[in-house]
């Protein structure tokens, strides 16, 4: 079998608002770029990229996979990894696997997972993400006091069944997070599980003060309160608050930092910074070498991420903490059958072959379409266009 074509789709998919983060705003709809590995057996594979429009580089990249045998991912990964050695394409290189994986799978007529060590549960749980939001004219209402935090809290339960979520912090003041945590403790309960990330926007000092406030909220984890090794090591002996991170340890390079100068305790994978679907499972080996928690992190997935994201999460022995994920806040998607169903928060493995998704030609056409509307808002990252005059700078936080 030989890969004979690849084949790009860039697109964008309306969300109930737009959400709002430490660095700026996505406004209303998420973008990625879709791609489809052919093979000259006329299988194809699916892969999936955030970031805006990727097809360039899986352009520049063609010629090096053309003619290449989609079982052999160590040689293909040589060749588009690392083209340069001042140059790593993780997130592209990822995209590039699970599009082989997916036709391992469909060639194998066996789900994906079972390439990749097989199944150990057959549901993933996600949380919810808690984002503050913009009204929209897509239907979003808007949300920043801690009442309309803990009323879309409160939905998001009710339809999707999570039983933990993440505020996004960073936004405004940390004391007005502090107000927002207590309310949803308050209002979901002692056994929800509740987290903040304000991506590493707090200063050390800050991040230890709210640390503190923070300790009777009875949180999972502190993610990213402050940037840096340095300064998460310095927060974590502050507090009792378990440290996550999808920042300071993002990369294998990160990692043996990370250990040594005890700067977290849970390391949230992610299948295009950690090096693919196989560079996640090294991920899960080496935080169950050295005791640390695994969770994933979320990227403004489309459906064929979620489903990799699910056949990934549930091969994985040690994932101790339920998924990240900022689905349920898009109103559509690009595979058959719309957006894949949470129940009582979780993702059922989809059965395969492969995937177990496939693009739906007319919501696909609709979402290139929305993305040749509304542009790539990556391209003009950051900002927040109800403050045309904003740009992220950290106010003293």
């Amino acid at each position: 079998m030989k890969i004979v074509d690849i084949r790009t789709h860039t697109a964008a998919v309306l969300t109930e608002a737009p959400l709002r983060h430490s660095t700026g705003v996505h406004p209303g709809y998420f973008i990625r770029t879709i791609i489809e590995l052919v093979t000259d057996e006329g299988i194809t594979g699916l892969g999936e990229v955030g970031g805006g429009d990727q097809s360039g580089m899986f352009q520049k990249l063609k010629p090096r996979l053309i003619g290449e045998d989609p079982f052999h991912l160590e040689r293909i990964k040589q060749k588009t990894l690392r083209q340069i050695y001042y140059i790593s394409n993780p997130r592209i290189y990822a995209a590039i696997e699970v599009a082989c994986l997916d036709i391992q799978g469909k060639a194998m007529n066996r789900a994906l997972c079972d390439m990749i060590g097989g199944k150990l549960r057959d549901a993933v749980p996600f949380n919810a993400s808690l984002s503050y939001r913009y009204p929209d004219e897509n239907g979003g209402a808007g949300e920043t006091t801690p009442e309309e935090l803990v009323e879309y809290a409160r939905r998001a339960v009710a339809e999707c069944g999570f039983e933990s979520g993440k505020l996004k912090a960073g936004v405004l003041p940390p004391d007005h997070d502090i107000k927002v945590l207590y309310a949803l403790r308050d209002a979901l309960g002692p056994a929800f599980g509740l987290r903040v990330d304000p991506n590493g926007f707090w200063s050390r000092g800050t991040a230890i003060r709210v640390a503190k406030e923070l300790e009777a909220c009875n949180l999972e984890y502190l993610e990213d309160p402050t940037w840096g090794n340095e300064g998460m090591a310095r927060v974590r002996e502050r507090t009792s608050i378990p440290l996550a991170t999808n920042m300071c340890v993002a990369r294998f390079d990160d990692f043996a930092a990370g250990i040594a100068m005890r700067s977290v305790d849970i390391v949230l994978g992610d299948i295009y910074y950690w090096e693919g679907i196989t560079g996640l499972k090294a991920l899960s080996a080496m935080c169950d070498t050295f005791r640390l928690g695994l969770g994933m992190h979320s990227g403004s997935e489309f459906g064929v991420t979620m489903a990799a994201m699910v056949h990934a999460a549930s091969t994985l022995p040690n994932l101790t903490y339920s998924v990240d994920t900022l689905y349920h806040h898009m109103l559509d998607d690009v595979i058959v059958g719309g957006k894949l169903p949470f129940v009582n928060g979780c993702v059922r493995v989809p059965e395969g072959p492969g995937l177990g998704v496939e693009l739906d030609p007319d919501r696909l056409a609709r979402a290139k379409e929305l993305f040749q509307q509304r542009g790539d808002y990556y391209a003009r990252f950051h900002e927040d266009t109800r403050r045309p005059d904003w740009f992220p700078i950290n106010p003293g936080w």
